[in-house]
């Protein structure tokens, strides 16, 4: 089941690479088993959507779950599901949505295991009301090296349970997961645009939103001076009537081979800029399919692509919301003044409810993502830059995101980082895990 000769695994930023042993389990007996095997370090491994090295293990074993992808039992009167830790998202939307439920957090793609949107206790567009996907956790199974396979859950071994919960999958290899869906009466969305003029305008609209559902803005990255935060804010909700129909399977367009590296220069990204922001904005909101409205980019491919074969990086990180006005504004004028901006800049606003995880990113207050093309050591240093700004600023970065955060900048956004170590499997270990605390494993 193991391969004795390794092989080389990728992140979806393509910038962490590590070579591993890899197995793909087709039953929760062969993972079990592979858990205990343990001559070296292990680490399951979902669709490797993480952008950074938090899903790689070099020199260790990675678990792939892929084929751990059932539905262990299903009470379609209440919207309680327990599913094996490799059905995606997506797959669970595909069943769950004709019975007229939704899954009640889901981040910018589906194609994320439900075993990996534990680990990293991901956030999506409705943070504001309903959380992470944390809060929605009933029970999870663990399968431990000691060959114990305990259940866990905000009431049974509650500690357990939030070291797991954004926990980077080292307490245990998750088996399966138990969540509430949420009831809805279509799979269509009610959505509109608004257009911001400056960067006081996204927190004005994201003030005059609580009610909508779903909330997030694109930012122009190289706007500069009174035009500092120009850029469209999106909010949708579900649809109170209208068909239950699953996102089509089929993605609309493919990136074959990596893209030149000139495709993504400063000029190439102020057209798209330019142009994406003449969109229409304002009326009525219009219904559109929820695959259109929370997963635009898994419309195309391998997108990753799209960044060439050096690969690229994202910041994600949170400030806290007294923070944020000024934190932002230096974060983007960053970005502008050093001409490294991206097609794909995000702003969101956090919501009070509390992350279930030790390890939980969110927070409330203000989050900002963008990707940066890896130009080298200019990309770092801007990284780096903007990193001092959230940590001055009280904040912390994504680890599901990271490829470059320090031991230190790593301590000082998680400073209980200590209680999840205290509950780790001491047979599972992550490139990440090994970069942030000095472990040797």
């Amino acid at each position: 089941m193991i391969d004795p000769a390794g092989t080389a695994t990728t992140s979806w930023g393509r910038v962490s690479r590590a070579r591993s042993r890899v197995a793909e389990p087709a039953h929760l007996d062969d993972l079990a088993r592979a858990v205990r095997a343990g001559d070296a370090p292990v680490l399951a491994h979902g669709m490797g959507r993480s952008y950074g090295d938090v899903c790689l293990n070099g020199g260790g074993h990675l678990l792939r779950t892929g084929r751990l992808d059932r539905i262990v039992a299903a009470d379609w009167s209440t919207g309680v599901v327990r599913a094996e830790a490799g059905l995606t998202i997506g797959g669970l939307l595909s069943v769950c949505v004709p019975r007229g439920w939704f899954v009640p957090v889901t981040p910018g793609t589906k194609f994320v295991t439900l075993g990996g949107a534990v680990a990293n206790d991901v956030h999506g567009k409705n943070h504001h009301g309903m959380g992470t996907f944390g809060c929605h956790v009933r029970a999870l199974g663990l399968l431990r090296s000691d060959g114990e396979t305990v259940e866990v859950g905000p009431e049974e071994r509650p500690h357990l349970f939030a070291a797991t919960v954004g926990g980077l999958g080292l307490t245990g290899v998750i088996a399966w997961v138990e969540i509430q869906l949420q009831p809805v009466r279509s799979s269509d969305f009610k959505a509109q645009t608004l257009r911001l003029q400056d960067l006081d305008g996204f927190f004005r609209a994201a003030e005059d939103s609580q009610d909508w559902p779903y909330t997030v803005a694109w930012v122009d990255c190289l706007a500069a001076g009174r035009r500092l935060g120009r850029g469209l804010f999106n909010r949708g909700r579900h649809a109170p009537d209208g068909p239950l129909l699953p996102h089509a399977d089929r993605a609309r367009l493919k990136v074959p081979r990596d893209a030149p590296s000139a495709l993504l220069g400063p000029l190439t990204v102020r057209l798209f800029n330019a142009a994406y922001s003449r969109q229409p904005a304002g009326g009525e909101p219009a219904r559109v399919p929820y695959g259109k409205f929370l997963y635009p980019l898994d419309g195309i491919t391998d997108w990753n692509r799209l960044y060439g074969g050096r690969g690229f990086f994202q910041h994600q990180s949170v400030v806290p919301t007294a923070a944020a006005p000024r934190a932002l504004q230096k974060l983007l004028e960053l970005t502008s003044s050093e001409g490294q901006g991206s097609f794909l800049v995000v702003l969101k606003m956090f919501g009070p409810r509390p992350s279930p995880g030790i390890l939980s990113f969110p927070r409330e207050g203000a989050t900002f993502a963008l990707d940066l093309p890896n130009r080298g050591p200019d990309t770092l240093r801007l990284l780096h830059r903007m990193a001092e700004v959230v940590l001055a600023a009280g904040g912390r970065l994504y680890p599901a995101k990271d490829a470059t955060m320090t031991a230190e900048q790593f301590r000082a956004g998680f400073p209980r980082w200590r209680e999840v170590e205290s509950y780790r499997d001491p047979a599972l270990s992550s490139d990440f895990w090994r970069r942030v605390t000095g472990d040797p494993a």
